[in-house]
């Protein structure tokens, strides 16, 4: 007899499963663009942060596009993107975790480097924006994450490289799913810690602005030695 294993969904997964089967099966189209997250969160009858971990994850699996301030897209797929990753892996091994920290430190390393050499005025004001928002709401959880990822977004862009987007988005969104499991550890929520997350984003862009991309690549590195520092301490667990 065969049997599978029983485990229990947290709500965000049973919300990104739910839109998932909506995508595959068709009846969310490639390109549709998906309800807000205020309108998901009412009609799921669950909060807007909940909503947003869902879609964080449907972006991990390559099933959504999200772009800022326009909201989330439906990606076109092929046969072989059905077979992807579901959220045993995703959520997910050490040795899985283990191998996104090393992959997302040379990516993002390198592409601190190519940021302060390739980034432009409006790159930024950017930048200023989402670290005056970051400093501002120092010890909130939800706007410490949601700010977490602009900023590595902003980065990405700030290459002028697509590939390099694409490459350092892929990995920071699996990546964020990882980190979301450490919330119990207070990632964003604890003040201190958000204030040494904030310190960091901050080094990383004075080096950008100052075009100094052996400093940008050093403070990149450190900032993530941090990130990594407290994964490891979560998996020990």
């Amino acid at each position: 007899m065969e049997i599978q294993k029983i485990r229990t969904h947290k709500i965000y997964e049973a919300i990104a499963e739910q839109i998932k089967e909506q995508i595959v099966s068709g009846g969310l189209k490639p390109g549709e663009k998906l309800p807000s997250t205020k309108e998901l969160s009412e009609r799921f009858q669950v909060g807007r942060s909940t909503v947003r971990e869902a879609l964080s994850a449907l972006k991990a699996m390559g099933l959504v596009e999200i772009h800022q301030g326009e909201g989330s897209y439906v990606r076109s797929i092929e046969s072989r993107d059905v077979g992807l990753p579901e959220f045993d892996s995703l959520l997910m091994s050490k040795e899985t975790v283990l191998e996104l920290i090393e992959a997302r430190k040379a990516l993002e390393i390198a592409g601190a480097g190519m940021a302060a050499e390739k980034r432009t005025d409006e790159d930024l004001r950017k930048f200023e924006a989402v670290l005056q928002r970051m400093e501002a709401y120092l010890g909130d959880e939800e706007e410490g994450e949601r700010s977490d990822i602009e900023f590595h977004l902003i980065l990405s862009e700030a290459t002028h490289n697509s590939i390099m987007v694409r490459l350092i988005d892929s990995i920071s969104s699996q990546m964020q799913t990882a980190i979301r499991e450490t919330r119990r550890l207070e990632m964003y929520a604890n003040r201190q810690v958000s204030i040494r997350l904030w310190q960091e984003h901050q080094a990383v862009y004075e080096a950008i602005r100052g075009q100094n991309a052996a400093a940008a690549q050093e403070q990149m590195g450190r900032h993530l030695a941090h990130v990594e520092q407290i994964l490891l301490k979560f998996l020990k667990k």
